[in-house]
């Protein structure tokens, strides 16, 4: 893998991170389309670690908050005033929501691990869950946005956004358009839907890095092709939680559920005929 190729590769990451498009196969798309049969463990696990830094700049307030609030409801704990506090600060709550909804995701990456990986080897069950995925988003967008926000937003809510992100483990179903959708089926402002599916990445993100920490071993790979992939993926992907909340607000993610069908019908197509 050169530069350039890492480059692409840390770009289609950055963006269909975030952007609910899946970007577990467009990965695999871009891969194949240049060639690159094997990025190596330590450049994917750098290309999360990119996408979780630009998350997490872009949150930065947001996080930082929830962390002091997660930490004080430990001594709310302690005190006996833990569900008075919980419902009076949201940072707690979400903090806690936060924790709730990664466990579903959790327990699907470990008891099915192997299963999911030998779904990323071809072209078809991508191309697919695609479709999906584009179905998905286009029936979220006929629902009219709810009122539940960070102010009454409770454990249904977050489980089911939970659900929803254990489901897009994978290929094809977006992790971010999953859980937006899934949120706006549970009655949540479309805005914070969005804003909690992106805090919903960060330990998804981490997770998946740590856990594929474990295969990582010694080998040659190219520092500056690894090193390009990850600023690009740190770029791109901040860009790309930018632009999904700016359209969440402005418009509807009709345009991104078009773009999943044109795509996955391509490569379903392609890949049945070639």
């Amino acid at each position: 893998m050169d530069i350039l190729q890492a480059i692409i590769i840390g770009l289609v990451q950055g963006l269909t991170e975030f952007l609910p498009v899946s970007s577990s196969a467009h990965l695999i798309f871009a891969q194949q389309a240049l060639g690159v049969t094997d990025v190596g463990l330590a450049f994917d696990v750098l290309l999360h670690l990119g996408t979780l830094i630009a998350v997490i700049v872009y949150f930065f307030n947001d996080i930082i908050n929830m962390i002091k609030g997660f930490l004080i409801s430990l001594i709310d704990l302690k005190d006996g005033k833990f569900i008075p506090e919980i419902k009076k600060d949201p940072y707690k709550k979400l903090a806690w929501l936060t924790i709730l909804a990664t466990i579903p995701v959790g327990i699907v990456g470990v008891l099915f691990n192997d299963l999911i990986e030998e779904l990323f080897t071809g072209l078809t069950v991508p191309a697919f869950l695609l479709l999906v995925t584009g179905c998905l988003l286009y029936v979220s967008q006929r629902m009219n946005s709810g009122r539940i926000d960070v102010r009454n937003v409770g454990v249904k809510e977050a489980l089911l956004m939970g659900c929803g992100q254990a489901l897009a483990v994978l290929p094809g179903l977006s992790r971010s358009g999953t859980t937006i959708a899934a949120g706006l089926f549970a009655g949540l402002d479309k805005e914070f839907a969005a804003k909690f599916s992106f805090i919903l990445s960060i330990p998804a993100i981490l997770g998946a890095a740590v856990f594929e920490l474990k295969d990582l071993t010694g080998g040659n790979v190219d520092l500056l092709a690894c090193f390009a992939g990850f600023i690009v993926a740190i770029i791109s992907g901040y860009l790309a939680i930018s632009f999904l909340l700016k359209i969440i607000r402005e418009k509807s993610l009709d345009i991104f559920a078009y773009y999943c069908w044109i795509v996955g019908i391509i490569v379903l197509v392609g890949s049945l005929i070639l």
